[in-house]
């Protein structure tokens, strides 16, 4: 069950769209962490199981508030976008990625979710050590996880490219996009006059920001995802053995084109057919390159046809 369980996520990742692959890194994420709280309270710390996890690895995950800490761990950035600790918390983002995520993706293109994914997640822990570092009296706290940044750069996004789309909505019935992304900027203009979870909030709202940004960036001809999409390609390509890629190596023996000149020209008469297969497809590109492809007979016509078959 589990063997058939993992094939059907490896081809959902290969075959499926961004959405669903960035999905299926969190549920990844998530996954992992559980495991890895699970061992560490039973392996590491039996006495205070509760902090085994947060004394050992949440610092090397978790976004810190400090920019000073950030800066010396700066892979943090990136893995607190795919980080949840909560179940709600991981379903919530996961199903505003989903509906959002597809809109953005049939609108501007498959290969601009990622970019757009990542690039308001960056904001986001932008805006949150930004105003960390203001010591504001905003209760931003030491660290911050979750794919919200990102996620709301995705839901604004979409409100931004096609803002009288329509989504149905339980107990509401069909809302515009536009309508949406209002609800969502003033839900977090509420939490921050109420102090409530500062630190997620500016999170929110960098996200949101970039989202935006990305939208205006791309209608006026400055693709975002562009410079994004070409470093990510680099990472692929670096980590993947691509056969193309590969240099190769052709041996001649530096005797071949002198036996094809006396096989052609030999006292015997032999014709091309007399030859090697290689032998006959270097006599006639020869051919071609001196006298033109109207030169050819109609056998060394079709023996051309099929060796590029071949090949």
């Amino acid at each position: 069950m589990f063997q058939s369980i993992w094939e059907d996520v490896k081809s959902q990742f290969r075959s499926g769209n961004m959405v669903t692959r960035i999905i299926l890194v969190n549920l990844a994420f998530f996954v992992g962490i559980l495991l890895l709280k699970l061992i560490l309270s039973l392996a590491v710390d039996q006495s205070f199981p509760s902090t085994s996890y947060e004394k050992f690895v949440a610092p090397y995950l978790e976004l810190s508030s400090s920019f000073f800490k950030t800066i010396t761990r700066p892979w943090v950035l990136f893995t607190h976008m795919f980080m949840h600790y909560g179940l709600f918390h991981f379903v919530f983002n996961m199903l505003f990625l989903y509906w959002f995520g597809r809109i953005v993706g049939d609108m501007i293109g498959d290969r601009k979710i990622l970019p757009i994914y990542l690039l308001s997640g960056l904001a986001s822990a932008a805006l949150l050590i930004f105003v960390a570092a203001l010591n504001s009296s905003f209760s931003i706290g030491t660290s911050a996880i979750g794919a919200s940044g990102a996620v709301f750069g995705i839901t604004i996004a979409a409100a931004a490219t096609a803002p009288d789309y329509y989504m149905r909505l339980i107990f509401l019935g069909d809302v515009r996009l536009k309508y949406i992304a209002l609800a969502a900027i003033i839900m977090q203009l509420a939490a921050l006059a109420t102090n409530s979870n500062a630190g997620g909030t500016f999170g929110h709202i960098g996200g949101l920001i970039m989202g935006y940004v990305f939208i205006v960036q791309l209608r006026k001809g400055n693709d975002l995802s562009i410079p994004v999409n070409r470093i990510l390609d680099k990472i692929k390509n670096f980590f993947t053995k691509d056969e193309r890629r590969k240099p190769t190596v052709a041996y001649r023996n530096p005797k071949l084109k002198k036996q094809q000149r006396q096989a052609r020209t030999n006292p015997k008469g032999n014709s091309v057919s007399d030859l090697s297969h290689e032998q006959k497809l270097d006599a006639i590109l020869d051919k071609i390159k001196s006298k033109g492809m109207e030169s050819l007979s109609e056998e060394e016509k079709e023996f051309l046809l099929n060796a590029s078959k071949e090949r």
